[in-house]
């Protein structure tokens, strides 16, 4: 059995910390445990928390990239551009569902996971810009058409759907509905 490089345990061993207990409770000690290391070995690799966590989130992010926006942005209709979204979205919430919920949840304690964060909180407003686009309402409604979308990309959202017994799929489709439902209302 070949061993893996010490860098790729040591983030392997980050990953499985933080989707447990998350990066708040993330410790140096708990990552050379887990992956096998002492403690300066992870330090040579990584010399601060900052660059422990960077390195995780990229690490994280190439086996789970966010779905890409080219799968919905040419789609016209307004209602199914924002289905096919929420389904790729809630999709990879779901892939994602523990290292999302951890993360997020410690946001504000860790001032790096701010830093690693930032591309994704760009990512999910410029995807609710292009959804909340082209319903036709006036510019009033078009204020609401943009909170609905906003509220059904949030994770604690999709995550509120599924705690309630429904499947990704059906928690995007509810959704997709409650903010057509709103848009016609208001038009």
């Amino acid at each position: 059995m070949v061993k893996k490089p010490t860098r790729e345990r040591i983030l392997e061993a980050v990953v499985e910390l933080h989707q447990e207990v998350g990066p708040a409770d993330t410790t140096i000690t708990a990552v050379a445990d887990r992956a096998g290391v002492q403690r300066l070995t992870v330090y040579r690799h990584f010399p601060d928390e900052r660059a422990l966590i960077h390195g995780c989130s990229a690490h994280w992010g190439r086996q789970h990239p966010p779905p890409d926006p080219s799968a919905w942005t040419g789609i016209e209709d307004p209602r199914r551009r924002l289905r096919v979204a929420l389904r790729s979205l809630y999709t990879y919430f779901e892939g994602g569902e523990e290292m999302l919920a951890q993360v997020l949840r410690d946001e504000d304690k860790v001032p790096a996971l701010q830093e690693v964060l930032a591309p994704f909180w760009d990512y999910m407003a410029e995807t609710a810009g292009g959804l909340a686009a082209g319903w036709g309402t006036d510019q009033g409604a078009q204020r609401l058409v943009r909170a609905a979308v906003g509220h059904a990309l949030r994770f604690s959202t999709w995550r509120s759907l599924t705690r309630e017994g429904l499947s990704s799929q059906e928690a995007a489709e509810l959704m997709a509905d409650f903010v057509s439902g709103l848009a016609e209302a208001r038009s």
